[in-house]
């Protein structure tokens, strides 16, 4: 899979852009504030209809202009065209010309993993953050489980509301328990399921960058112990005084232990960094394990933060995916990539959101 051509319209620095990409290694070369990480945010994008900058939509229209646009042709195991324009009044999503109503229906058109500095949430940030980590996997490679994701959400919410009226309507409760109760139960089960088969891909990642300096352990926390509808009803006195509800996947954690001792407490900064790179590798390596490719892998200034043993640990991901013709986008600003990518790069120039071959 990879993403052949892309158009920009009014999109972050870029008030037009036009570019047509090969499988293979894609270096974006450039000083800082030129547009390099706005292509791999218009990527993702593509991929997952969200910034990894964790920004809305308002944030990445060009200065002065109503709204942007985003192009792209993907080829994998079929041919796909997609368009995305949004605007504060208007917001289009269209697959091969055909409308997207649903988030749903329309993940799986560009398979993407990015590696950035915000990675880094994933072991020091909210609980939120590694739940959403988890989250983006099974909706990648479970069917469904994006719908009983957003099903639970919903459901989540209107309990909440119940839970903030003056006076309690317990039918009404009882109806958005149940449906907490079942479609929680499922989100469970898959993220229970997903641990075991993720966990050791990260724990070799991990070891593979760090030299076998620490042991990692990845441990599944759900909020629920046994039985989430009598847990649920053991809380309600909880529930009750912080109108809402208290247990549940919503509230769930992934713990990362180094040598058994909290990473985001007890880690340095540079194991911190590590770990955060071997979740994304292990990310990347199941998806290609799953769907039989590799994904596209957009890597924004990653080599830059770490060493020269460390960046050596990425290099069987980057040449597994070289060697399947697969795609990788990195951002650097000077030439700071693995020597051994050397023999087969396309170098790309970008300044003041224009991109243009280099040689």
């Amino acid at each position: 899979m990879h993403l052949a051509h892309l158009r920009l319209r009014d999109f972050r620095n870029y008030a037009r852009c036009d570019v047509d990409f090969d499988p293979g290694f894609h270096i974006l070369l450039g000083d800082n504030g030129q547009g390099k990480t706005n292509i791999l945010e218009a990527a993702y994008l593509v991929a997952t209809l969200r910034s990894f900058r964790g920004v809305g939509g308002a944030q990445m229209i060009r200065h002065g202009q109503k709204g942007y646009f985003i192009g792209a042709n993907v080829v994998g195991p079929t041919a796909s065209d997609i368009k995305i324009y949004w605007s504060s009044a208007e917001r289009k999503i269209s697959l091969d010309d055909a409308p997207i109503k649903k988030l749903s229906d329309y993940l799986g058109a560009l398979r993407a993993v990015v590696f950035c500095s915000e990675d880094l949430q994933l072991v020091k940030g909210t609980a939120r953050t590694r739940r959403r980590f988890l989250d983006l996997l099974l909706s990648q490679t479970e069917p469904g489980y994006l719908g009983i994701l957003q099903r639970y959400t919903r459901a989540v919410r209107s309990r909440n509301a119940v839970l903030k009226q003056p006076r309690l309507d317990e039918a009404l409760l009882k109806s958005f328990t149940h449906e907490v109760v079942g479609l929680g139960d499922q989100l469970i089960h898959a993220r229970t399921q997903l641990i075991p088969k993720i966990s050791p891909l990260t724990r070799l990642a991990y070891r593979r960058i760090s030299a076998d300096a620490e042991e990692l352990r990845m441990d599944y926390r759900p909020s629920v112990k046994k039985d989430f509808a009598a847990e649920l009803a053991q809380a309600r006195d909880r529930e009750r005084r912080y109108k809402s509800t208290v247990i549940g996947p919503h509230r769930d954690e992934l713990t990362l232990l180094l040598n058994d001792k909290p990473a985001a407490q007890f880690g340095s900064e540079g194991q911190k960094r590590t770990l955060a790179v071997g979740l994304k590798i292990a990310q990347a390596e199941y998806l290609t394990g799953i769907l039989g490719y590799p994904p596209v892998l957009l890597i924004d200034d990653v080599m830059g933060e770490l060493d020269i043993k460390r960046r050596s640990g990425l290099l069987p991901l980057l040449e597994r995916t070289g060697n399947a013709k697969g795609q990788v986008f990195m951002t650097c600003t000077e030439e700071n990539w693995p020597s051994e990518l050397s023999r087969d790069l396309h170098k790309w120039n970008v300044s003041k959101g224009s991109i243009q071959p280099v040689g």
